[in-house]
């Protein structure tokens, strides 16, 4: 499982990115370099800034909130439908308990 990293870290490696990127030729080289000072992955630096860029509308793409609101939608869907499987199973149960066949 990846490691968690504080936000604080987040919010300052992406505000010295924000600040920084005009004087690389790319992103890439930008979050390489401002990655390499805060000790973190490049990768994820450019990642986060990515979906920073998404979250406030400057790019195209799924918003932070609407990945929650669809993990929350899936979770709870799973647990609708334990919940249907339950109650079909107890249905069939006392159904049969019901049946005046059974001695």
């Amino acid at each position: 499982m990846p490691k968690r990293l504080d936000p604080a870290v987040k919010k300052r490696a992406l505000r010295l990115l924000r600040e920084y990127r005009d004087r690389y030729p790319s992103l890439t080289a930008a979050c390489a370099a401002v990655a390499r000072q805060e000790r973190i992955g490049a990768e994820t630096l450019r990642r986060w800034m990515v979906q920073a860029e998404i979250d406030a509308g400057a790019r195209e793409g799924m918003t932070t909130q609407a990945r929650e609101e669809i993990r929350r939608l899936k979770m709870e869907n799973s647990r609708l439908r334990e919940d249907v499987a339950v109650l079909k199973t107890a249905t069939t149960f006392f159904a049969g308990e019901l049946d005046p066949r059974n001695p």
